[in-house]
């Protein structure tokens, strides 16, 4: 029996699958990035997580 989705409506994931925005469970959290707050927010996850990798790959306390 395959998992059912989890979160509620209301909240906001970017589906790294359909490479889009999502409102509630609608996919699989492990294909999926937030929850946010709104659709605009989730619209720019991936500029998000890059703009982190890049704080972290630069961080001193990690070099």
């Amino acid at each position: 029996m395959a998992k059912q989705p989890t979160g509620k409506p209301g909240e906001w994931f970017w589906c790294l699958k359909h490479r889009k925005v999502e409102e509630g469970p609608e996919c699989p959290a492990r294909n999926r990035l937030g929850p946010y707050e709104t659709a605009e927010a989730a619209s720019h996850a991936l500029e998000r997580v890059a703009s982190r990798n890049d704080e972290w790959d630069t961080d001193p306390r990690w070099q």
